[in-house]
Order: C-alpha cells, then sequence, then structure tokens
C-alpha cells in the first residue's frame, strides 16, 4: 500500500485526509453524508493522492454531539449505513491504496449506551462502576469545581440515586471510569473488533481525558471568569490538573498498542494540551499512540511570529510523533483564521507543504485541498451543542457545511432538498468540479503537491532536522535529501541552503518548479519552497 522508507512503518511518510462523514457525500439522498457516499467519491482521494482516511463516528448514536456519544461500539448507525457498507469501503479503499481509520470514542458513551442504562439502575447495577459516580459536595451541589467543555458543570445528579455522574462533555455523554477493569477490557474487545473486519487503527477522541484523579480534587482556578463567558473560555479559566491527562494515561495506549501491533495498525490520539512535553509523553518510544494530533495547529490565527515558534516547537518536541493538522471539524477553517480569501489559502498552503519535510503525518481535512474558508449556515440554523446550548457561543457549524463537490443544488452534495446543515451555496469556483479542470486552482496545486511527495518520500529517509536560519519567520527543515524553506513574512527574504545543488521541487504559491540553485536563495513572501538535494 504505497511506498515506505526502509524499515519504516507504513504510516511514516503517508499523508492523511479527514471526513466529517454528515458533510461528505450522501449517497441515498437523505441529506446526511453517509459511508456510500464516500465509497462514491474515494477516486477522489485516490487521485489527490491521499494514503490514510480517518472518518468521523459513524456507530449508532442519539445524536447530542454528532456521534461523539456512542451507543453501540459495535455497528454502523443506519444514519450512515450498514455493517456490509463498512466492509465493502474497506474493499474498495484498499484496492486503491488507502487505508481507512476508524474514529473510536473511549472517554464517554451516549447515556443511551446499555453499559450506563444499567449504571443508573442504582449503586448495585454491573455497570455501576464503568462511570464516575460521586456524592454531592456538603451544600448538595457538583462534588467539585469541574466543568464542561460544552458549558456548566461537568457533573449531572442522578435523582434515583442522590448521587453525581461526570462528563466533561454533554450531559449526555457520561464520561467511563478507565480505572475498572472491565472497562479497559471492553475496549480490547471493541478495538478488535473493527481491526478484524479490515480497519487500520484509530483515530482516538480526547485521548488526554480519560483517567482522572482519583480523590477527585478542585482544579485551581486560575483567572476569573468574566460574565457571560463561552464554555471554552470557562473552561480555560481554570488549570485542569485533576480532570485531564493524569501521569498514568498513557498506560493505556500501552495496552492499545499491544493490541494494534498484532494488525499493523496506527494508533492516533487526539491530545489537547499546550504543553508539548506532555504532550509527547503519549508517542515518545512508540510504544503507546504512534501519532498524536496537538491541537493548538488547528487553532492559531495568522500571527507570523506564533506560527512560526508554534512549528518549531512542536517539531522539536514531539518530533516524529506528531501529527501535522492545521484544520479540523472543531475549529474555523485555516482560510478563515488566516485572513480569508486567496491570502488565507496561500498561508495554509505554505504549512501543508512545509509539513512534508517535517517528521511526522501530514493531515488534510476534507475541503482544504479546495481552497476554502468556512461556509456560512443558512437563517441563523446552529446544529452544534455549543451553540445551541450556549447563547452567544459561535459554535463549529462554519467548519462543518458539505463538501462542495460541484455547481447547482445543494453543490452537488446531496439530491434531498435541504442538507442536514442548511448552508449558503458555495461559488463554482470552490467545487471540485470547477477546480479539476482549472489549471493552477488549490486542488490541483494539491494534487501536483502530493504526487511529488510520493516520488520524493523515499528520499526521505533520515530524521528530519530544523537548520539554524538568520530571521525568525524563516523555519527550515531537512528529511534527508528533500528540504522545505518557508518564508512566513510579507517580503522576499534570504535564505541559505546546505552546500551543493538543490532543485525547487515546488514553490507552495506557484506550484511545480524545477530550479536548480546553490547558496542563497531568496525565498517569496508567504512561500514554502520545497527542495530536492541534486
Amino acid at each position: 500500500m504505497g511506498e515506505q522508507a526502509t524499515g519504516s512503518q507504513w504510516w511514516d511518510t503517508a499523508v492523511g485526509y479527514e471526513v466529517y462523514i454528515r458533510s461528505f457525500a450522501d449517497a441515498d439522498g437523505d441529506g446526511t453524508g453517509d459511508l456510500p457516499g464516500l465509497i462514491d467519491r474515494l477516486d477522489h482521494l485516490e487521485a489527490l493522492g491521499i494514503d490514510v482516511v480517518w472518518i468521523t463516528p459513524f456507530m449508532p448514536s442519539p445524536g447530542a454531539d454528532h456521534g461523539y456519544d456512542v451507543a453501540d461500539y459495535r455497528d454502523i448507525d443506519p444514519l450512515f449505513g450498514t455493517l456490509d457498507d463498512f466492509d465493502r469501503l474497506i474493499a474498495e479503499a484498499h484496492g486503491r491504496g488507502i487505508r481507512i481509520l476508524v474514529d473510536i470514542v473511549p472517554n464517554h458513551t451516549s447515556s443511551r449506551h446499555p453499559w450506563f442504562v444499567d449504571a443508573a439502575f442504582g449503586p448495585d447495577s454491573d455497570h455501576r462502576d464503568w462511570y464516575l459516580w460521586r456524592d454531592p459536595a456538603p451544600d448538595g451541589g457538583p462534588p467539585n469545581n469541574w466543568v464542561s467543555y460544552f458549558g456548566g458543570p461537568a457533573w449531572t445528579f442522578d435523582e434515583a440515586s442522590g448521587q453525581y455522574y461526570c462528563h466533561l462533555f454533554l450531559p449526555e455523554q457520561p464520561d467511563l471510569d478507565w480505572r475498572t477493569p472491565a472497562v479497559r477490557a471492553a475496549f480490547d474487545d471493541v478495538l478488535r473488533f473493527w481491526l478484524d473486519r479490515g480497519a487500520d487503527g484509530f483515530r482516538i477522541d480526547v485521548a488526554h481525558a480519560l483517567l482522572k484523579d482519583p480523590s477527585f480534587r478542585d482544579n485551581p482556578q486560575i483567572s476569573e471568569i468574566p460574565p457571560g463567558a463561552d464554555p471554552m473560555n470557562t473552561f480555560l479559566s481554570f488549570d485542569h490538573l485533576h480532570d485531564l491527562d493524569q501521569d498514568d494515561n498513557v498506560e493505556i495506549f500501552r495496552r492499545w498498542n499491544r493490541v494494534a501491533a498484532e494488525y499493523d495498525a496506527l494508533l492516533l490520539g487526539e491530545i489537547a494540551l499546550d504543553d508539548f512535553d506532555r504532550v509527547r509523553r503519549y508517542s515518545d518510544g512508540g510504544d503507546a499512540l504512534h501519532r498524536v494530533f496537538a491541537l493548538r495547529t488547528t487553532w492559531m490565527a495568522w500571527n507570523p511570529d506564533y506560527v512560526a515558534a508554534s512549528v518549531r516547537e512542536l517539531a522539536s518536541t514531539v518530533g516524529a510523533g506528531v501529527a501535522w493538522a492545521f484544520s479540523c471539524h472543531d475549529q474555523p477553517r485555516p482560510v478563515t483564521r488566516f485572513g480569508g480569501g486567496a491570502k488565507g489559502a496561500e498561508r495554509a498552503m505554505l504549512l501543508t507543504t512545509l509539513s512534508l519535510a517535517l517528521d511526522g503525518m501530514p493531515f488534510l481535512y476534507q475541503g482544504q485541498e479546495l481552497g476554502i474558508g468556512d461556509g456560512e449556515p443558512l437563517g441563523g440554523v446552529r446544529e452544534d451543542p455549543i451553540a445551541v446550548r450556549n447563547q452567544g457561543a459561535a459554535g463549529r457549524d462554519g467548519c462543518r457545511t458539505p463538501m462542495p463537490w460541484s455547481g447547482g443544488p445543494q453543490n452537488g452534495f446531496t439530491t434531498a432538498a435541504e442538507s442536514w446543515l442548511p448552508a449558503a451555496a458555495r461559488p463554482s469556483g470552490e467545487t471540485v468540479e470547477a477546480q479539476n479542470s482549472e489549471p493552477g486552482s488549490w486542488l490541483e496545486r494539491h494534487q501536483v503537491l502530493l504526487s511529488l511527495w510520493r516520488e520524493l518520500r523515499g528520499d526521505a529517509d533520515a530524521p528530519a532536522e530544523l537548520l539554524p536560519t538568520d530571521h525568525d519567520l524563516l523555519v527550515a527543515a531537512r528529511r534527508g535529501r528533500i528540504m522545505a524553506v518557508a518564508n512566513l513574512a510579507e517580503h522576499n527574504t534570504d535564505a541559505d541552503l546546505p552546500d551543493g545543488e538543490w532543485t525547487v521541487v515546488f514553490s507552495s504559491r506557484d506550484g511545480r518548479s524545477d530550479e536548480t540553485l546553490r547558496g542563497p536563495v531568496a525565498v517569496p513572501p508567504e512561500t514554502t519552497l520545497l527542495l530536492r538535494r541534486a
């Protein structure tokens, strides 16, 4: 399934792609994307040059958080298809050299999962210790000061038992107790279920949050919570010492690693920590997670000094364990964050090109290859629970609007009169259909870049090295015979090249190139040059 450097794992030179399944492609005309729709569009991903696809949750779910509230870990929600459709997806994808990652949600289940339904019967139920239950505080309130990512306390009172249960997200998403051996054993079986069906690994939701402090101590509050603060600002007002990233959390993934090794499967964890030394623990040594999404790169705005420093810090601290994502389904798209329009798209392309010369695994989010910004939900419609449940919160709907395949009704996403997330039509120039036939389009530029990477990645046979530069806004990295020089400044910047002749094979601004250089090179503004040693 594609080339790899000698002695490396298949993911060492792979390029990934996130599919937000609800919004990718609808095959049955109900307005919601599905697995058959993804199968129908695999040719697009193959032509783009994608090696592995992460699909957001498609398991049975009441949909309180659009699939991240799982009610059955071993089936497909009828909204998205059937297990037969999944098997067909695996066969069709593997036939094109594309691997498939299942999005697993281990921190919490749906409150309608049979495990929690049983747990809620009372303290003596079989699954009671599968979840986090605590007595009220002396004043009758929540057991501690933990808050939910989605607003309000991280605790909900259960009238029947007189106890609270913990949920770092919605009340409909009760957190599992990962200190219970039966929970760990149950997930061993879940992993094997999907791996036995041909899955190539897992993207692991909020992997840093599974274990909680066994004493349930209060988190230190580090800043005042202003009136009307949105959920994220409230969440960031605390130092999450006791509800996130416990020291022994990594041990869970060492256990998972032993299961994954039997199948040559990838473990890719979402680690939403800003301390990269703590992030590194999860992938260091290769015996736990193989790659981690360190999410700072998906929310940072275009501040060139901050962006350059963040890339350097992440590359030097986490190194080969990084999954380089600058866009995802939880944050505004980079084009929107980076200034909008062509300028935002050029800056996003700069970082995508740079990531190929860094250790780790580059990822695109659906539509990123089209150079598009956030979509516009129609009529004030809000589907994201952050926006629905918190007045004034922006939510995440803008980055989740349907993939624009063509001009015309619903941009070719669905034959239904309306999609699950009604959104303004994209201009025809932002569609796959138009950009496929337009020389120099964002889509063609990404296709050329990833095609070149398939040719070049055999030369990326050494660990990446960040090279010193004379300018803070110049980031240079070398990986074997491959090198990238990124200029984040708004003016030309001179860069020294290592001794020898170097051929510029790709410019993030101009596409393919074959200019041979020696010595200093003037890198155009907000551009990455990808070079190969002659």
